[in-house]
């Protein structure tokens, strides 16, 4: 590997296409940085949401991208129904779930600290 990166950096001089290859290897450092720092870690929240989100149950405790809070009494494919105290029912899409609102009580607590 080394060898082959080598041979590639020196034959920038003879005018060959060996300098066109170096010429690309900062846009493809930067592609690289770009995927390992922006691209991957936000194709692991979204995993880590989906998942989450296809793991609800009846009796969790959440909180919308709205914001509200609530208990999930029912749950169903596409949507799910909170019920938000004083026997109020929401029917509210899955893709609306945010956060266990445990979780969000845990970054309260962090943020005091």
């Amino acid at each position: 590997m080394m060898n082959y990166l080598s041979i590639l950096l020196t034959s920038q001089g003879s005018g060959g296409e060996g300098g066109g290859i170096v010429s690309l290897l900062p846009l493809i450092l930067i592609i690289l940085v770009f995927y390992l720092f922006f691209i991957r870690p936000q194709m692991k929240r979204a995993k880590k949401q989906r998942q989450f989100r296809e793991a609800l149950e009846k009796g969790q405790k959440v909180v919308t991208v709205g914001g509200i809070h609530g208990k999930i009494t029912e749950v169903k494919e596409s949507h799910v129904m909170l019920d938000v105290g004083n026997q109020i029912q929401l029917k509210v899409e899955k893709s609306a779930i945010s956060t266990d609102s445990q979780d969000q009580e845990k970054l309260k607590q962090q943020q005091e600290k």
